[in-house]
């Protein structure tokens, strides 16, 4: 059962106006609890309110949790609390570092203060000083899981890959902790409260953690949410309800879910001169990007090793455009067309992107059930870049897409670039293809549609060709070439034909035109710009 919960900021002493506000919306809403975040006392707490909440004159009017923030608890409080009783009825004190199971079923695990990282002597002893350490921290991993993690610090990092503005002072005033974000990321709570330390409100865009249950369809996603004060001058949100099921976990991804901002924290080092460092996003199954094969007797890499999962903490995330519920969209790395190829036409980014599925499968047949729903989930993202290609350019450019399904193969996806309008509709790129399998005698290439190809029984390589024209309409094919083990099939293919197509010979080789990190950066954020107003996966 859904337990109903509210959340305030930082209450900084004013006690009467904060459980006279809780006291009203209880009645209307009927909260299972409320957390305090931050400080609840002042660090100069009039002692009458001290004497009035503990006797009962103040009422708390529901089961209402805190911890220590910023500021030391009063001298009043420590004593009730080295009582081990409670402040007052209603009221709790989840301790500096703790885990706390409510009667809703609800886990908290908490960790109150700022780091002392000068402590080097293990855990906290003393429960009311608004200090941790790194022992605390340690410590509060090994509770696994959490429903809600309540911290005064913020993570270090959080910000990363998200949209949501901020202000650079209010940045400034953040304490922000990379051992808090290493706990967030251990513990990936379903919801991470902190307290803002000035008059702003803040909430990120859910992330997505890495997937530890290779088995489980089940997604680990945090919401990070830091309330403004209460009564702040600002108006700034200072209160937050939401409803949480003890345990429950998300099986789709929410609209504007962005990859994890801890992977950077995380990462393991990658030694200069790896040639895996230049596998991530590149064009092709081959782990290795090159044509070394993988030896007969070991197992595909699994989640961890694949440059196309999330799960990989060796994933370049800042190549991550967006993603959807069952697939996201990225830029390719060491992409066909440089910069400035489409820039006649209207574009000024590479906008050789691959859509890939979140599931880590070599087809979409190995899918099972879920194919339909991946399929339907890729085939949004590439009609939206198609739509976006079109009206970008108007209407010089339409777009191809190709895809390799192998059941030998690592993860599945498709890369998409953009081409003339005009080439497509004089059958130029579907002449391209063609001629380059007889060239290389492949197989011929048929007209079909497959969809998600659940019962194709042999591997196959797919291309669609898209344009609209804006007058005469859309022009749109599926060619499909079935593979056998009768040949080697160059897992090139598609960018070779593009590379012809679009006079780009030179680009062929995805290595020999790998940008640099700041290029990078900025071709995914002219794409995000161009893809706004397309983009679904920002839909509230």
């Amino acid at each position: 059962m859904a337990a109903k919960v509210i959340v305030l900021g930082n209450v900084d002493g004013k006690l009467q106006e904060a459980f006279t506000k809780l006291e009203t919306l209880h009645k209307k809403q009927n909260f299972s609890f409320a957390i305090v975040t931050g400080n609840l006392f002042a660090i100069d707490q009039n002692e009458g309110d001290i004497g009035k909440l503990i006797n009962g004159t103040i009422r708390v009017p529901l089961s209402t949790y805190f911890t220590v923030g910023t500021t030391p608890l009063p001298q009043a409080v420590v004593e009730r609390i080295e009582k081990d009783e409670d402040i007052c009825d209603n009221l709790h004190f989840l301790g500096k570092r703790s885990t706390t199971k409510t009667s809703d079923g609800i886990r908290i695990v908490t960790l109150g203060g700022a780091l002392d990282a000068s402590i080097v002597g293990g855990q906290s002893k003393e429960q009311h000083i608004p200090f941790h350490t790194v022992g605390d921290v340690k410590a509060l991993r090994g509770a696994n899981t959490a429903d809600i993690l309540l911290t005064t610090s913020w993570p270090a990092a959080v910000t990363t890959h998200s949209n949501v503005a901020i202000a650079p002072e209010n940045k400034d005033a953040v304490i922000a902790s990379r051992e808090v974000a290493e706990l967030c990321a251990a513990l990936k709570p379903r919801y991470h409260f902190s307290a803002s330390p000035a008059s702003f409100f803040y909430e990120r865009e859910p992330f997505l953690h890495p997937p530890t249950d290779n088995e489980s369809d089940s997604k680990a996603i945090t919401r990070f949410i830091s309330l403004a004060p209460f009564g702040n001058s600002s108006k700034a949100k200072a209160l937050y309800a939401f409803n949480i099921t003890p345990g429950e976990s998300a099986t789709s991804v929410p609209p504007g879910t962005t990859s994890s901002p801890f992977l950077s924290i995380t990462r393991k080092r990658v030694a200069p001169g790896d040639e895996g460092q230049y596998s991530r996003f590149a064009n092709g199954h081959d782990q290795r990007g090159g044509r070394h094969k993988r030896p007969k007797h070991l197992p595909p890499p699994g989640p961890d090793r694949c440059f196309f999962c999330l799960s990989n903490v060796e994933v370049d995330t800042h190549m991550i455009c967006c993603i959807g519920t069952e697939a996201y969209v990225t830029t390719a790395k060491g992409p066909l067309s440089g910069q400035d190829h489409f820039a006649s036409a209207g574009l000024s980014f590479p906008c050789h992107q691959l859509i890939i599925p979140l599931s880590h499968e070599p087809t979409f047949q190995a899918m099972g059930a879920d194919s339909e729903r991946v399929f339907e989930d890729m085939t949004r993202f590439k009609e939206a870049m198609q739509a976006m290609v079109a009206s970008q350019s108007k209407h010089k450019l339409g777009a191809v897409t190709w895809e390799i399904s192998r059941q030998r193969g690592i993860h599945i996806h498709w890369q998409f670039i953009p081409v003339s309008h005009e080439m497509i509709r004089k059958g130029l790129v579907e002449a391209g293809f063609k001629v380059e399998a007889e060239n290389q005698k492949y197989p011929p290439f048929q007209e079909t549609n497959l969809g998600p190809a659940t019962n194709e029984p042999s591997d196959f390589f797919r291309v669609w060709i898209w344009s609209d024209d804006g007058d005469a309409g859309i022009q749109s094919k599926e060619l499909v070439m079935r593979l056998d083990d009768s040949f080697r099939f160059d897992l090139q293919f598609g960018r070779r034909v593009m590379a012809k197509l679009l006079g780009l010979e030179t680009r062929l080789s995805w290595r020999d035109v790998v940008q640099s990190a700041a290029e990078e950066v900025e071709d995914v954020d002219k794409f995000k710009a161009a893809f706004k107003p397309w983009d679904f996966s920002l839909e509230e």
